[in-house]
């Protein structure tokens, strides 16, 4: 059987769209993540004062959230689930503290627009809430 000995190529993902530089040698066996999938994202949750899922139409409330956050990042993910929306946004440190690197507050004061009688009342940085149903 014939063989060709290989002159390029190695045992490395093939791209990592979530770093900057390109993948050292080593890396995927070196503890370093890569995410093949989409770049890293930070997670926020916002709570709303009444629930939001009957607003999820053209120019509706979830759609109007989702274009203020967008205009300090990009919106990879969300949930609507009653009164909470979930997001997943990048790049990460969008919204950056310098204690924390993410700040719902500052998430918050992004998002929280004003819509007949809706109104968003708090935010939280911890993580990605599927719908319960």
């Amino acid at each position: 059987m014939a063989f060709i000995t290989p002159v390029n190529g190695d045992a490395q993902p093939v791209f990592a769209i979530d770093v900057r530089q390109p993948v050292a040698a080593g890396a995927s066996t070196a503890a370093t993540p890569v995410n093949p999938a989409g770049p890293k994202l930070d997670f926020f949750s916002v709570t709303a004062n009444t629930s939001v899922a009957a607003q999820q139409d053209v120019q509706e409330y979830v759609a109007n959230v989702i274009q203020a956050v967008q205009q300090t990042c990009t919106v990879a993910v969300y949930q609507v689930d009653g009164a909470q929306i979930s997001f997943g946004i990048f790049p990460t440190g969008a919204f950056a503290n310098a204690t924390t690197n993410t700040s719902a507050a500052e998430f918050l004061a992004a998002a929280n627009i004003t819509y007949t009688g809706f109104q968003l009342n708090s935010a939280a940085s911890t993580g990605f809430k599927l719908a319960t149903s």
